[in-house]
């Protein structure tokens, strides 16, 4: 059973720590979808009273849509990324397709949640009900009283209606549900059709094989593990010198004392190459050659951003 249990585990931590974009979104939208459901159950509560329903619906969706829209683009290492580029370089060396090639990727990445979070909300259908209870029509109720008007309607979503108007209260729920749902059902469609569209789209335009496209991204992600793994190493033993310059002695385990006696560390890296190394990355061959990222093309000694006699500019973005 224990070996049973750390298997799972180990599942588990290999599922989330996979850098599959479609695994990510896919987490991104279950947990949205778990959010939703945990909002709705403990914190949804129309007031049900004409001028703040709508308020409250609208800020039922949208509210948390755009806090999760910040959240995405916050999250997404292309936004620090071209923050750095515009503050190291600038964007001159972007083409205007580069450019929307970022920008699309950026939010896109970022539309998953909250764009999850409106569809399960659309359709459960109690924001939209709340909302637009007030502003349906009484003479499309049929032979509903004449003296009663928005103030009750605002009620029907709290069901505290009196006996005479429940079947009222019936309809107008069966008949925003009934919008609500279809709206959500929509915005699936869309989203569908757009991610379809934006996935042909990519792989029409770019200038990668199939084979190359997918060594590029194992690149990508070998690259970025060994980097914030050896990071971290080098970032330990520096802090363990300068501990012990400061003390005259450092107090390290067994683990960390193999890791100094190991990897002898001189200094630290000059600004200039970080600053390399760092910033936005359009794929780029030089002569002939591939350069699958910024430290790639540093590493091969690579001058400039822009293109060049010797230097091809793709307009491909590292994802």
């Amino acid at each position: 059973m224990a070996a049973l249990i750390a298997e799972n585990f180990r599942f588990l931590s290999l599922f989330f720590k996979s850098k599959d974009v479609m695994i990510f979104n896919g987490l991104v939208a279950l947990g949205t979808v778990g959010s939703e459901e945990l909002f709705s159950v403990v914190a949804f509560n129309c007031p049900c009273s004409p001028a703040r329903n709508y308020i409250y619906g609208l800020a039922a969706i949208g509210v948390p849509a755009l806090a999760l829209f910040l959240i995405g683009v916050i999250w997404n290492n292309h936004t620090w990324n071209l923050v750095a580029e515009c503050h190291k370089r600038g964007t001159k060396n972007f083409s205007a397709a580069a450019t929307f090639l970022l920008f699309g990727s950026i939010m896109g990445r970022a539309a998953v949640a909250p764009v999850t979070w409106s569809v399960i909300s659309l359709l459960r259908g109690e924001a939209y009900i709340c909302a637009l209870s007030e502003f349906v029509r009484p003479s499309s109720l049929d032979k509903f009283p004449a003296e009663q008007g928005a103030e009750v309607l605002a009620r029907f979503p709290c069901k505290d209606v009196p006996a005479n108007l429940t079947r009222f209260r019936d309809d107008v729920t069966r008949r925003l549900r009934y919008e609500s749902q279809l709206f959500g059902w929509l915005l699936i469609g869309i989203v569908a059709v757009l991610i379809f569209l934006t996935k042909c789209l990519k792989h029409c335009c770019s200038p990668l094989s199939y084979r190359q496209e997918a060594y590029w991204a194992q690149y990508r992600s070998n690259e970025d593990k060994l980097f914030r793994r050896t990071a971290e190493v080098h970032s330990r033993i520096l802090a363990a010198k300068n501990v012990k310059q400061f003390f005259g002695f450092v107090a390290l385990d067994k683990e960390e004392k193999e890791l100094v006696q190991e990897f002898p560390v001189e200094g630290v890296q000059p600004s200039p190459q970080w600053n390399a190394i760092t910033g936005v990355y359009i794929y780029r061959e030089n002569k002939g050659f591939p350069l699958y990222s910024r430290l790639h093309k540093w590493a091969k000694g690579v001058e400039g951003n822009g293109p060049s006699p010797e230097g091809h500019e793709m307009l491909f973005l590292a994802s």
